[in-house]
């Protein structure tokens, strides 16, 4: 997982708003209220006359097409000119642009280098994606303490993906010596957030015993709220919950759905899953599985 969105406009809004009235303000009253025409002739001569802050919401503006025809280069120049002011958003948004090759040439250093001066700022999304380059060893030598070092930063904040990255690395022992308990810490507090992945993560270590006892009623719970918003891994273990009736009555018709919901994605595992539990199914039983499968919807991440 990287995070590729325009982040920022929240912060942005937030500093716009205690500052003095003026075109800055004015702009942002605009952007909010959608009048994206209007906080363009407002930003674009502060942005020209050197405000960063004002450089950097014009850049999320290029960048995805709001109030002017969506342009990649012209985000990098005015995120470029207020990145290097030492705004943090636009530092961010610049390493996105390298990192995804949008306006500018693909590259990790590049990337690296902007995400390094936004995370050292705090910047939670920066200290995430960099997390994600040294684990990867892109743009940067591969270093998994190095990872875990700023994936805690931004855990610290309260980012979930950076919380899920961190039990992830404790779990398996990497840049940390391996410590379930601590993965299950870090796991809870994404999935508490409505994290699918860490839900899943922890559904596993309540059905495995590691790092909490062995509860296959809450392995039930955390998988279900990560199969409800369509985890594939998720679906496939709570099938096979339903099928040998492990924290729940057993059930082949809700087995065979999760399964079959699950195979949908390419989860291989969950497609021979659901075709042994068809054998031993009646047509009627198939039948009323295939349609609480067609009829079953994701639900939001909450």
């Amino acid at each position: 997982m990287f995070k590729h969105f325009i982040a920022g406009i929240v912060a942005f809004v937030m500093l716009v708003g205690v500052a003095v009235a003026g075109p800055l303000e004015d702009g942002r009253d605009a952007y909010l209220a959608g009048d994206y025409e209007t906080a363009l002739q407002l930003w674009q001569p502060l942005a020209e006359r050197g405000d960063a802050g004002a450089q950097s919401a014009l850049g999320k503006m290029y960048a995805k097409g709001q109030g002017v025809p969506q342009d990649h280069t012209e985000a990098v120049k005015w995120y470029r000119l207020a990145a290097e002011q030492g705004d943090a958003d636009a530092q961010f948004n610049l390493g996105v642009r390298y990192a995804k090759g949008q306006g500018v040439p693909q590259d990790d250093a590049e990337a690296v280098k902007w995400f390094r001066l936004a995370a050292e700022q705090g910047d939670t999304d920066a200290q995430f994606n960099l997390g994600v380059m040294y684990a990867k060893g892109q743009g940067v030598p591969q270093d998994h303490t190095e990872a875990v070092k700023w994936y805690r930063l931004a855990a610290e904040q309260g980012d979930a993906d950076a919380q899920f990255n961190l039990g992830f690395m404790y779990a398996n022992g990497m840049g940390v010596p391996e410590d379930d308990a601590e993965a299950v810490r870090w796991y809870r507090l994404a999935a508490e957030q409505g994290n699918a992945e860490a839900q899943s993560a922890l559904g596993k270590m309540y059905a495995k015993g590691e790092g909490v006892p062995q509860d296959h009623t809450e392995a039930v719970k955390w998988y279900r709220l990560a199969a409800e918003q369509g985890d594939a891994e998720a679906q496939n273990n709570l099938g096979v919950r339903y099928a040998k009736g492990q924290g729940v009555p057993q059930d082949l018709v809700l087995a065979h759905m999760w399964w079959n919901l699950a195979a949908a994605q390419g989860y291989e595992n969950a497609k021979k899953n659901r075709d042994i539990a068809a054998s031993r199914m009646t047509p009627d039983q198939i039948a009323e599985a295939r349609r609480l499968a067609r009829d079953w919807k994701p639900k939001a991440e909450r």
